[in-house]
């Protein structure tokens, strides 16, 4: 067994070296959301139904090409990946047909990753149950096992998928969310989670379904673990723990009303129906249903929509050949009839809902459910499974749990559950910023606190001015945080999602290089962490694969998302020093994407700017082919930051304005000669010659030196016991002349010498 790299001291994280240890992560990648052969993004419809003969070899990036990207982000600063997998990747021929190809692939990857110093968790992740309800995750073979036919989401709207859209690219963006609340979700998460409960008659291979489901995904999970156990060379280095399964959803469990929208469903865009209607429209009956925007002050109704199936239906025919998968249906489970009607939740005869309230009261107890109760009795006996295969391959398994997002944790502070191995591993994102695309210096909302019911209208949750929503931010982080201290006990808290959109303000930035909002906002959201005293993060996403790269027509090719920081059609920064010829960080307050942040047009944002398209010949790099692409609005996400620190972090900072960073901490004792603190400084913003120290007391250095399978610059400070300080100023670039200026041509000199390029 390899020594322990990593380790969990209380709320904090500890090297071999009992220094503290911020995770400065990246997930890797977005694009192992997908099939690599045949390769399907979400807009490409062909061989789509074609589900089980897939292969994911060569996510989320080839063997041969594993050292250039870890390279590459190890130079960024990036000390941890949350390396995304999903259980279709695994599982996708069928129940218990496990790709070996892939988990080779998949070691393969892993072993090449030892090279260069990262720590690893491995991530199994879903969106919205699935690929063919329109996100990513379980395998084609789990929505027949739940008698679902996905061919018939589409007229039914049981589920909107970007593959099978009438023209893919003009799928509306971020509607893929709304599948949460659209009934493939509402029926496979309810069965995942409570099949035993609210679907009795579920019973297939002699086991009720959520049993079923949840066997074979903790199997196919615990295949993989086994396999990489198996290998002899990957725990511990790098690999240093696992995370439950990625944004778990309650589906209908704790409706208490199917027939209204529940008061916690806060986003509503495109045709919103209530669970009643879902039911409906899935088993062929027309509805009218509403229709929402999302606008500058979040959702509003814009009208209704006839949903039409024309008789088409989304559950399976009595007709379907049940036998191709192996396992045998009880009788007692038709198929060709809604799952719900079998269980008296409705009349198909008289198209009649019955039991309005089916998912809302616990039978077992009779207790009323709330989403609070279904994270603890049904999310967390699943979590339970899992962490118990986790830690019988692993016993020292480092364990990120993730319960629903933004949703109360569960009651776990001084239980068994309570694990000294166990991070709270929330997510956040900026809804206004991602939604309406744009990032408003203007004002933004507090959103975490409404949900928390922090202010008496939600008003009153309203931020105005770019200092007040970066505070905002910064505080719904520590809310967050504070709130897992409070429901799961005191462990290290890492936001293994977070990220910016890239294509603001209609794509501006692809025409005109300017990336000043997507600076501004990436830098809000990382002065969030740093002020929250988060112990780690993983930003959302790195895409860069040569057959599935972010491009500006089609962002990361998944569902109109851009959030990768990397793309090949932008200007990249090479790896070391970079010149500030490759920076676009001037925060120009007469360019349109400023002017346009501070206009009306953000204050009351209208279905027909949100439709807003642009051709693909517009989005073509105008950059010579023999340029260097890929980073953008890097001066945000290339960052300085705590790397091993000895003793405890007090508080730690960077100012991208003034080009300062700030740690303090407090030391229990002298570093050793062999043990310093370290901070990576990166060079653009801490040039050699140009970069100031202040310290409280003890000695420092800065160098440049190549470990990890990477350059980077790394400031070691050897100081005494008790409170410390260090103040690193750089260059802060002027707005509007970070080009060309001639305070920079000695710059500019150096780093043609010193620049290095990894590609």
């Amino acid at each position: 067994m390899s020594t322990v790299r990593l380790r969990i001291d209380g709320n904090t994280f500890r090297d071999k070296d009992s220094r503290e240890v911020i995770l400065h992560g990246i997930n890797c990648a977005a694009d192992a959301k997908f099939p690599a052969t045949p390769n399907q993004p979400s807009q490409i419809a062909e061989n789509f139904f074609d589900g089980d003969n897939v292969s994911f070899v060569n996510r989320p990036f080839s063997v041969q090409d594993a050292a250039t990207h870890f390279s590459r982000l190890r130079s960024w600063g990036y000390n941890t990946i949350r390396y995304v997998f999903t259980w279709e990747a695994i599982e996708h021929a069928g129940p218990g047909k496990y790709d070996e190809e892939w988990i080779d692939h998949t070691i393969a990857v892993l072993r090449k990753a030892k090279d260069y110093g990262f720590y690893i968790f491995m991530d199994p992740h879903q969106d919205v149950w699935s690929r063919f309800s329109g996100g990513s995750g379980a395998p084609m073979w789990t929505l027949y096992a739940c008698g679902l036919d996905p061919e018939y989401f589409a007229v039914t709207e049981a589920a909107l998928v970007q593959n099978t859209y009438p023209d893919p690219a003009t799928f509306p963006k971020m509607i893929w969310a709304t599948n949460y609340t659209r009934l493939v979700c509402q029926v496979m998460f309810t069965l995942f989670f409570g099949g035993n409960d609210f679907a009795p008659k579920a019973i297939i291979d002699g086991k009720n379904i959520q049993d079923y489901l949840q066997d074979h995904y903790i199997g196919a999970c615990e295949h993989l673990a086994k396999r990489i156990n198996q290998a002899g060379d990957l725990w511990h280095d790098p690999i240093v723990g696992w995370e439950s399964m990625n944004e778990p959803n309650r589906g209908l469990i704790s409706f208490q009303d199917i027939t209204s929208i529940p008061s916690e469903q806060k986003l509503q865009k495109g045709t919103s129906p209530t669970a009643w209607q879902a039911i409906l429209t899935g088993s062929g009956r027309a509805c009218e249903i509403p229709t929402w925007e999302f606008g500058g002050m979040g959702p509003y109704k814009s009208g209704t929509a006839l949903i039409d199936p024309e008789g088409k239906t989304a559950w399976l025919s009595p007709d379907y050949d049940d036998t191709k998968y192996g396992w045998k249906r009880d009788p007692g489970w038709q198929l060709g009839e809604c799952l719900w009607a079998q269980h008296g939740v409705w009349d198909p005869a008289t198209d009649t809902c019955l039991r309005k309230d089916y998912f809302g009261k616990d039978p077992k107890n009779g207790a009323t459910i709330s989403y609070e109760y279904f994270t603890n009795h049904y999310w967390l006996p699943h979590y339970r499974q899992y962490t118990k295969m986790v830690k019988s391959i692993f016993p020292d398994s480092l364990m990120f749990f993730q319960p629903p997002v933004l949703e109360i944790p569960p009651t776990i502070k001084g239980t068994e559950d309570d694990d000294p191995n166990m991070i709270f591993s929330p997510h956040y994102y900026d809804g206004i910023t991602l939604m309406t695309k744009k990032w408003n210096r203007v004002w933004n909302v507090d959103v975490f606190g409404v949900l928390r019911g922090k202010y008496l209208t939600p008003a009153f949750a309203i931020k105005i001015g770019e200092n007040a929503i970066r505070n905002c931010f910064a505080h719904q982080l520590k809310a967050i945080r504070d709130e897992g201290t409070e429901f799961t006990g005191v462990h290290p808290c890492v936001f293994t999602e977070i990220g910016i959109p890239y294509d603001m303000d209609d794509k501006y930035a692809y025409k005109t290089g300017n990336y000043s909002s997507q600076i501004a906002a990436l830098d809000a959201n990382h002065f969030a962490l740093e002020e929250s005293a988060a112990n780690g993060f993983a930003l959302w996403t790195y895409v860069a694969t040569v057959n599935f790269q972010n491009t500006h027509y089609w962002g990361d090719q998944w569902n109109g998302e851009d959030l990768s920081i990397f793309s090949l059609d932008d200007k990249a920064v090479p790896a070391g020093a970079f010149s500030p010829a490759d920076s676009r960080a001037s925060l120009d307050v007469d360019s349109p994407s400023f002017s346009r942040a501070q206009s009306t047009d953000t204050l009351s944002i209208s279905p027909s700017n949100l439709q807003k398209t642009v051709t693909e010949e517009g989005m073509v790099s105008n950059r010579r082919d023999d340029e260097v692409r890929g980073l953008r609005a890097a001066e945000a996400f290339i960052r300085p930051a705590p790397v091993a620190v000895h003793g405890d972090i007090t508080s730690y900072g960077f100012d991208l304005k003034n080009c300062t960073f700030r740690l303090a901490l407090s030391a229990p004792s002298s570093t050793a000669e062999g043990t310093p603190t370290i901070c990576y400084l990166p060079e653009f913003h801490f040039p050699s010659g140009q970069t100031n120290v202040e310290v409280s007391g003890g000695k420092w250095t800065i160098s440049s030196d190549e470990s990890n399978g990477a350059w980077q610059q790394i400031l070691r400070w050897w100081h005494a016991e008790g409170e410390q300080t260090i103040t690193v100023k750089g260059v802060a670039r002027k707005s509007g002349s970070a080009v060309g200026t001639e305070e920079d041509e000695g710059y500019l000199q150096q780093c043609q010498k010193q620049a290095c390029a990894v590609m």
